[in-house]
């Protein structure tokens, strides 16, 4: 892959699709095909932005990676050393969990076969993603999802202003992920908060980086991932009208379900002991999300 820079908007109409050997793409998860063509686009979404993440009161288990490289500062604690990861991908592994792209995760979910499965999901697009992080994952089998900032690739995160600057992935290289079958969702524009936008902009944030980053992959983004995990309802309103199938968000709260999904956060010193203590707390969460809800879903019912 090579060092391409520059936004899509400014590159995109020369992106070279560059073919990928069999053995390169990840199981279980190859690129969505749509017999209306490539660029064809999903009807607009009309799932209630209530609706259960899948069968079940318990959220998918989803966890919430950054960065796979070695940092001698780390301020925001996004980073994760290749070795600890490969230790991780590994710990699943031994315990019979395959790591897969939130896109397969809710499919099987929704099938009913997502028991053995965990979504893996990376947020902002940093150039590490292919660079260490997909070697590691491609030697169990396992799939993943890129997050990436439509406005930014090739260039670096200006937004973490305290942190070391990283380089996100280019357009060429987004392309050669689409093409091995690993799912890019989107991450918005200019990794801007979308709580308190206005309703066209939070429009132009969910429409426009869709569209700029499926021109790109040659094919539907279906995934989103609020930008710092921060979440409201008109966002997921915004989301969901904008065509997408779900949202990642970070923490459980009433708007827990397909268009907020709440993640694990993954750290460099998350160990086993760690991992299973955080896959605890995550149902702990979910039991209390459901009991808190449930006397407003039970005065809905109640409406004339």
């Amino acid at each position: 892959m090579d060092n391409e820079r520059g936004t899509v908007r400014s590159t995109q109409a020369g992106v070279r699709r560059q073919a990928v050997p069999a053995a390169a793409a990840p199981r279980g998860d190859l690129p969505y095909t749509d017999p209306a063509g490539p660029k064809a686009r999903l009807s607009r979404s009309r799932r209630p932005l209530g609706e259960p993440s899948g069968p079940g009161s318990s959220s998918p288990w989803i966890l919430m990676y950054h960065s796979v490289a070695v940092e001698k500062e780390d301020p925001y604690q996004l980073t994760v050393s290749p070795e600890r990861f490969a230790e991780q991908v590994a710990w699943l592994h031994r315990r019979g969990r395959r790591g897969v792209s939130v896109r397969e995760l809710m499919r099987a979910r929704a099938a009913g076969r997502d028991g053995k499965l965990v979504g893996l999901s990376f947020d902002d697009g940093y150039a590490d993603f292919a660079r260490h992080a997909v070697p590691i994952l491609q030697a169990y089998g396992f799939t993943a999802t890129a997050y990436v900032v439509a406005d930014l690739l090739g260039r670096d995160n200006g937004w973490d202003a305290e942190g070391p600057r990283k380089q996100l992935l280019t357009v060429q290289e987004v392309t050669e992920l689409a093409a091995a079958g690993w799912e890019i969702g989107s991450h918005g524009l200019g990794h801007q908060a979308l709580p308190g936008l206005p309703a066209d902009v939070l429009a132009v944030q969910t429409r426009e980086s869709r569209r700029l980053l499926e021109d790109v992959v040659g094919g539907p983004v279906t995934g989103f991932c609020y930008p710092y995990g921060a979440v409201d309802l008109p966002a997921t309103q915004a989301v969901r009208d904008a065509g997408y199938d779900y949202a990642c968000a970070i923490a459980h709260s009433p708007l827990t379900g397909r268009f907020a999904l709440p993640r694990c956060y993954v750290g460099d010193r998350d160990g086993a002991w760690r991992l299973r203590a955080k896959r605890g707390r995550q149902r702990l969460r979910d039991t209390v999300t459901e009991l808190r809800r449930s006397p407003l879903v039970a005065r809905r019912g109640a409406r004339p």
